[in-house]
């Protein structure tokens, strides 16, 4: 057995309650203390030990025959007392006392797992509380076998640190370190990657490190270098990763992603909101976690940002870029969503949702590549000309895309599901990355909507921020709109937002399951293998688009009926041969389908005729 601290080839952990031989180390960084004890409140274990300063300003102690599960804390200027900044785990909550975890106890059964291949990802993103009845580590892992049979590649869990209240989204995670106690323990997270591996899926895990949340956060309590007032986020304060302390606090949020690699055998981490973490260092913060990570680990992790900047040095390789492995690219939603919903408010207005458009953005990864946006006149995004088109990771759905919407409705709510069979081959099949939000692949009827369990003054002013937010949509213009928008604060928000799996089996769900299915491993088996120097997007009408993958020709109608030529996607080319692969109408996936037609002209050209929308795959071979 490997233990889970050895499969770290140069890293091994240093911030709070560490196992060694015969008992525990306990540090932690407090610059602006005199005095740091760490308390422990186990039953048969109460005992205070004082820690030693370090030149660092680390305090730190070794304690003996600590046992797996022993409570502490740490107390500060023998004053008040704190949980550790980087508990393993909070059994009783953000405010309650730490709980030391030795991860070399579990045993670990996936040592011929190779980690992750970016090459060949679908990512299928899930909040751990609503996706299965059980809410829970080990609910998730009761349907690996689902998503194993799917055909995704990797789970991607929306953040798991531990947060304030029963509900959460996770975006409020003030442990960085301690997986939340309302999914399970620690072991049961390590039994679900474990698992996983075994069923030949990558885990990755959603981290926050550009804020903490509003209840139970005590970082400042141990040092107020943590955030800084010279850059402002979303949240406050920024974080700060460039003035003075920046290096322990660079290496605290290194030590957090390190920690769940090492100690989890997670497989890649998504970065949240990675746009807000300001930093004039000659070296970025992202560069050095991407080498950090490089560095410390024997198998692939993927990192992957959020980042709404179409910032192509994300993605290239150190030191010219921050060497990460992918980001997101919400060009593509955007104008998907215009082009088959309308959207056209907030940042919708900047994008036209044009076929010309949305072609140019297929092929060049995002959209914005430098102009102005119609919205603020000012410039966005930077050329992507030479990055491989699998490092952009789009959606028709995700939690921001699906959750942030007032009412917390999906794609799939709003538009004909025969334009949603079609967009879902577009998405399956574009050269970019997919990644799938619960419940998609089925048409699933519950939304998915914000929701939080925060204490009464705070829920309060979360319920009227929520609402406020949608005053500027036109639906919800005047206040008795916006009052029905549902209450983050409310259990039932949350229990509405849980996947209602009996559903599945119903025709209409059943069909579009099956269509996710052929079309992921149709990706999976021939078109990851299509030769990726031949590679053509166009917009074949007003209504429809084309993509050349090697010998595959995928036509998507979105609109409308219509006779689309293929000659400007084929450079008027005239194969030969030409077989259907499938299409979106076929029986087995729409009842009621109305089969898109090839006609073969006498000149050898190829038009395709469309009694509505829908997507068709040709192999031309």
């Amino acid at each position: 057995m490997i233990s889970s601290i050895e499969r770290t080839a140069t890293w091994a952990p240093t911030l709070g309650a560490v196992p060694t031989k015969g008992g525990a180390q306990f540090t932690v960084w407090a610059p602006a203390a005199d005095r740091v004890d760490v308390v422990f409140k186990h039953p048969g274990y109460s005992r205070t030990r004082a820690l030693e300063r370090l030149p660092n300003d680390c305090f730190t102690a070794w304690e003996p025959d600590v046992a797996h599960g022993t409570r502490y804390v740490f107390r500060v200027n023998g004053d008040r007392e704190y949980p550790d900044p980087a508990s393993r785990f909070q059994p009783d909550g953000v405010h309650g006392p730490s709980m030391f975890v030795d991860p070399h106890r579990f045993e670990w059964t996936d040592d011929g797992w190779r980690g992750a291949v970016r090459e060949n990802l679908v990512v299928y993103e899930l909040h751990v509380g609503a996706f299965t009845p059980e809410g829970t580590f080990a609910g998730v892992r009761s349907r690996l076998e689902y998503l194993a049979s799917l055909g995704v590649t990797a789970i991607e869990l929306m953040p798991i640190a531990e947060a304030a209240g029963r509900r959460n989204w996770g975006y409020d995670g003030v442990d960085l370190f301690a997986p939340s106690h309302h999914y399970g323990e620690p072991d049961d997270l390590r039994l679900l990657v474990d698992a996983a591996h075994r069923h030949g899926l990558a885990v990755m895990l959603d981290v926050v490190y550009n804020h903490l949340g509003p209840d139970g956060a005590y970082l400042s309590a141990f040092s107020p270098l943590y955030f800084t007032d010279r850059h402002a986020s979303p949240w406050g304060l920024g974080v700060n990763l460039d003035g003075e302390g920046r290096e322990q606090v660079r290496a605290f949020l290194i030590e957090n992603a390190l920690h769940w690699i090492a100690e989890y055998h997670v497989d890649g981490l998504r970065l949240d909101a990675t746009h807000t973490l300001v930093d004039e260092s000659a070296t970025h913060f992202l560069g050095e976690l991407s080498d950090r990570v490089r560095a410390a680990s024997h198998r692939p992790v993927i990192l992957i940002a959020e980042d709404e900047r179409n910032l192509a040095a994300i993605v290239e390789p150190r030191p010219r870029g921050y060497g990460l492995d992918g980001v997101w690219a919400d060009d593509f939603h955007h104008q998907v969503r215009r082009a088959v919903a309308g959207d056209s408010e907030a940042y919708f207005a900047d994008f036209t949702g044009s076929a010309r458009d949305l072609a140019a953005t297929i092929r060049q990864g995002w959209f914005y590549t430098g102009q102005k946006t119609a919205r603020t006149g000012e410039a966005r995004g930077t050329d992507a000309t030479g990055i491989d088109l699998r490092r952009m990771v789009i959606c028709l759905q995700n939690h921001d895309q699906v959750g942030n919407r007032a009412l917390g409705d999906r794609l799939h709510h709003a538009i004909d599901l025969g334009v949603y069979r079609a967009i879902s081959a577009l998405l399956l099949c574009a050269p970019e990355t997919p990644l799938l939000f619960m419940g998609q692949e089925w048409v699933a009827t519950s939304p998915f909507l914000f929701f939080t369990d925060h204490v009464e003054e705070i829920g309060r002013l979360v319920t009227e921020g929520r609402r406020s937010e949608f005053s500027g949509f036109s639906a919800f213009a005047d206040e008795g709109a916006r009052s029905r928008i549902p209450d983050p604060q409310d259990p039932a928000t949350f229990e509405a937002s849980r996947l209602a799996w009996d559903e599945m089996s119903s025709p209409a769900h059943a069909g579009v399951l099956r269509l996710y299915r052929a079309l992921i491993a149709l990706r999976r088996e021939r078109l990851d293998r299509a030769d990726r120097d031949v590679l053509a997007v166009e917009a074949l009408d007003e209504h429809t688009i084309g993509l050349l993958r090697g010998t595959f020709a995928i036509v998507v109608r979105v609109a409308g009926a219509g006779r689309v030529p293929l000659d400007p996607l084929l450079d008027r080319a005239r194969p030969s041969n030409y077989g259907v692969v499938l299409t979106t109408e076929d029986q087995a996936f729409a009842a009621d389908g109305r089969t898109p037609r090839v006609i073969r002209l006498a000149s050898g050209s190829i038009e395709i005729e469309f009694d509505a929308p829908a997507a068709i795959v040709l192999d031309l071979s």
